[in-house]
């Protein structure tokens, strides 16, 4: 296992091989979903909307600036993957009495929880890729029968390595670009 999140990466390519389910738990607790959600069309759904956002939303220059990722509408991964998580953001509450209640920092907390579940899967021995799912979200939500109040943000599928998996050389930013010292 890593000895820092200062290792953290990502995969742009498969993820292959068992990967022993204690490792997942760990990691994060299983939602109550429904039972067999491997047959559940994630990828078909995702490579959809996927393709019309790069052919008709997205723009040249957005997808020329992913073109060194060498990403597009076709996820692989979502299938090839032994475990997918499927994040999802709460916008708001309900409470006892069927009222709305707001929950102000909804972005920033699930932000921070994706933050510390990837560090997780990292140290675990395992690795995922953050796929955005642009678009799709409404109907693998109606799919799963997820109450309309959760927004899916971001699709994390879970595995071992590929032996031929690429990792982009991504460079981090300098700390001074990042931080500000006061004395």
């Amino acid at each position: 296992m890593p000895q820092s999140s200062n290792t953290e990466q990502t995969v742009t390519h498969e993820l292959t091989f068992e990967v022993e389910k204690e490792l997942l738990e760990e990691a994060q607790e299983e939602p109550a979903l429904p039972k067999d959600l491997k047959h559940i069309p994630y990828r078909s759904i995702v490579e959809q909307e996927e393709e019309i956002n790069y052919k008709k939303r997205m723009g040249v220059k957005w997808t020329t600036d992913l073109s060194p990722l060498r990403t597009n509408w076709i996820k692989e991964y979502l299938t090839i993957a032994p475990y997918l998580i499927l994040v999802f953001k709460q916008t708001y509450g309900t409470l006892p009495n069927g009222k709305k209640k707001v929950h102000y920092y909804h972005e920033m907390s699930v932000s921070i929880a994706c933050g510390i579940l990837i560090t997780a899967i990292q140290y675990a021995g395992l690795v995922t890729l953050t796929s955005t799912p642009l678009n799709c979200g409404p109907a693998i939500r109606s799919l799963l029968g997820r109450p309309s109040n959760e927004k899916l943000v971001l699709l994390l599928p879970v595995g071992y390595p590929a032996e031929n998996a690429i990792v982009p050389d991504l460079q981090r930013k300098p700390l001074s670009e990042i931080l500000n010292e006061i004395d």
